[in-house]
């Protein structure tokens, strides 16, 4: 980023998605701390465009905020009936934790973009292809293909693990 006005528009959307990743991590109602992410992840999406990144940006948003944040939703609202008061503690050491792992992120981060050399910032070019459907389908079915099938697989796991323990629940 070498313009003002994309630096401008960088922190537009860097600054409220730090902010709505805190709120994931704080908020003490799991429906918030997941309308939350569903806003970190539209801004994360405005920066993927300003990466020139579109189909990342649109696959971002339909698939995390929209599919899989709808299926965490569905998860948190069948299985928090009642037992909010006991997980007020537990969740509160979780938030001190949380807490804390943020910051040292944030340490760590800082540390590391300030180990940057200037001169190799501008050696960070996109190719010519980036975010498009067919680099993004080249990589995803090429060099990460295991990668990618691991992931589906724990996708299917992780959602009949909730309705498995959803079903205890009804």
């Amino acid at each position: 980023m070498e313009t003002t006005a994309e630096l401008v528009i960088f922190w537009i959307f860097a600054i409220p998605l730090l902010l709505t990743a805190m709120g994931v991590v704080v908020a003490r109602n799991p429906v918030y701390a997941a309308m939350n992410l569903v806003a970190a992840f539209f801004f994360m999406a405005g920066i993927y465009v300003l990466l020139a990144a579109h189909l990342i940006a649109l696959m971002q948003i339909l698939v995390y905020a929209g599919a899989v944040m709808v299926l965490f939703l569905f998860v948190i609202m069948l299985l928090s009936t009642g037992e909010e008061h006991r997980e007020r503690e537990r969740r509160r050491v979780m938030q001190y934790v949380g807490a804390i792992g943020a910051v040292s992120l944030f340490a760590v981060l800082v540390a590391a973009i300030a180990r940057v050399p200037d001169s190799a910032m501008g050696a960070l070019a996109q190719p010519d292809r980036f975010g498009t459907v067919k680099a993004v389908g080249q990589v995803l079915y090429t060099e990460y293909l295991l990668p990618f099938e691991v992931t589906s697989l724990l996708l299917l796991v992780a959602i009949v693990g909730a309705v498995v323990v959803a079903k205890e629940k009804i």
